[in-house]
């Protein structure tokens, strides 16, 4: 069952409890629905931890934390996917997200051109912002709809697998 596979790489529920960024959320961790692992619950999880990591702020997991909250998902799931986003991916998904915004937008985003200057910020990033914006929403929701239908699928193809499984060990039992 996809529960054993996942069971293996979450850390405890009070490790995640303890965690000093998330006792902002103070004994909502505490509700036992958040550590659930059935197929709604790390769908979903799938579903908020994927959006929250194309969204452009910093601290996306406490965010991702708090939809996890707001949703009753599995919180460990939806705060360790929001790490797709990492040091190292964050410039070319953003750079991503940037070109789909343009392209949605009608515009060429060919003359782009990005300097880590108080210049730039102040003049370059009001001729980004809308599109950029705008591919990280499309994205968001992109993923965690593909992530939530991709799991969904994924655990009933694996459930059924596994009852055939169970019918064809008694049949041939018998």
């Amino acid at each position: 069952m996809p529960k054993k596979f996942i069971k293996r790489f979450l850390p405890h529920h009070d490790t995640v409890k303890n965690h000093k960024h998330l006792q902002v959320f103070g004994t909502f961790l505490h509700s036992p629905n958040l550590w659930h692992l059935n197929r709604r619950s790390v769908a979903g999880a799938f579903a908020t931890g994927l959006f929250m990591a194309f969204v452009p702020v910093p601290f996306q997991m406490v965010l991702a934390a708090g939809a996890a909250i707001l949703f009753n998902v599995n919180l460990p799931i939806s705060v360790a996917l929001v790490w797709i986003t990492n040091p190292l991916t964050i410039p070319p998904i953003f750079y991503s997200t940037y070109l789909i915004g343009n392209w949605l937008m009608g515009r060429d985003g060919g003359d782009f051109h990005f300097e880590l200057s108080v210049d730039w910020l102040m003049t370059g990033l009001e001729h980004v912002w809308q599109p950029f914006l705008l591919g990280c929403l499309v994205s968001a929701i992109v993923a965690s709809v593909t992530g939530y239908l991709a799991i969904r699928f994924y655990w009933r193809h694996h459930v059924i697998k596994e009852w055939r499984k169970r019918q064809q060990k008694r049949s041939n039992k018998s």
